[in-house]
């Protein structure tokens, strides 16, 4: 393949290395650029970690009071289960004894009438004599 220009080989030479220097001094200013702000990302990335520490903080403090009010709820529905189980208890022995009363009262009742029904017979029998 033939080269259009004519140049020689050591201009060719000469054109290789400015393009090197170019590219050297373009790497050394992104390099010096990169180093000027250095301290600014410095301190961006300690304000990131320091902002994050402190969300830490307080969602460690928030999962400890929801822990206290969840023991509190605990402690407030074991109580109110206790009541609970108390008044059940209290009613359940109420209702045996009205039971129990209206039981002794159906007795009664049922002995009185049998009673009444004797006392009826006998009446009878002896107004037969």
């Amino acid at each position: 393949m033939a080269r259009r220009d004519d140049s020689k080989f050591s201009t060719r030479l000469e054109d290789a290395a400015k393009a090197r220097a170019e590219m050297l001094a373009k790497a050394k200013a992104r390099a010096e650029a990169a180093k000027a702000a250095a301290p600014d990302r410095s301190k961006e990335r300690l304000a990131v970690a320091a902002a994050r520490d402190e969300r830490h903080k307080l969602r460690a403090e928030e999962k400890r009071l929801a822990a206290i009010e969840a023991e509190k709820n605990k402690v407030a529905l074991e109580a109110a289960r206790k009541k609970a189980e108390e008044e059940a208890k209290i009613a359940a022995a109420r209702a045996a004894e009205e039971a129990k009363l209206k039981k002794a009262q159906a007795e009664a009742d049922q002995k009185a009438a049998r009673d009444a029904k004797y006392a009826a017979r006998k009446e009878r029998g002896k107004k037969k004599r």
